[in-house]
């Protein structure tokens, strides 16, 4: 956890590997639900479906699908909590679901952060890609605010990406093979229209 905490204090990102045990992540995806939604970009009456932009679809984690993903949840809000305590970021939610992207599938590059609604702070990628080999392609390509390439991380599994939401555009290269994962966001209260925005 302190190398975490050291590396977004310096450099806004942290690459963790053997985040969990390779058994755990067996585990975790065996809870995943067979019924898949097309992801959409966008949040709330803003969301809309743009295959040109992303082609991946999604499941929402929930803590009653299985131990494995409420031992995921509670490992998130232990850096949920650390952030806070070193950052002071008020991160208050954690909002996550499960990505499949199959042969071809992609996500353009974009924010994690929406226009005019800011509340994503920290942002996780979590990969579950037992077999993941360089021929699968899939990587996720990270860039600064002034596009520069600044990383290229292959989906290996057991890996956690964590990264600052609002300076890190980055996108999902085309995969050659079924590519699993888990997308998550820190999120802080927020209101919109006069409402609190918050998460699922």
């Amino acid at each position: 956890m302190n190398k975490l905490i050291d590396a977004l204090s310096t450099h806004g990102y942290y690459i963790w590997d053997d985040f969990i045990s390779q058994e755990e992540v067996a585990e975790l995806r065996d809870c995943i639900p067979g019924d898949w939604k097309k992801a959409r970009i966008g949040r709330n009456d803003d969301v809309t479906r743009i295959e040109t932009i992303r082609s991946d679809k999604i499941q929402w984690l929930k803590r009653d699908m299985g131990a494995p993903v409420a031992s995921f949840l509670d490992k998130m809000e232990e850096i949920r909590l650390e952030a806070n305590r070193h950052f002071f970021l008020g991160l208050f939610e954690y909002e996550a679901h499960f990505a499949k992207y199959e042969k071809g599938d992609f996500y353009q590059k974009h924010l994690d952060c929406f226009k005019g609604n800011e509340n994503r702070r920290l942002t996780t990628v979590f990969y579950m890609n037992e077999s993941w080999s360089e021929e699968d392609a899939g990587e996720l390509v990270v860039y600064d605010l002034n596009d520069n390439e600044i990383a290229t991380i292959p989906p290996r599994s057991g890996r956690l990406f964590v990264f600052l939401s609002e300076q890190f555009p980055h996108e999902v290269l085309p995969t050659n093979a079924e590519r699993f994962s888990i997308a998550g966001w820190f999120r802080i209260n927020g209101v919109k229209d006069n409402q609190l925005d918050i998460a699922h």
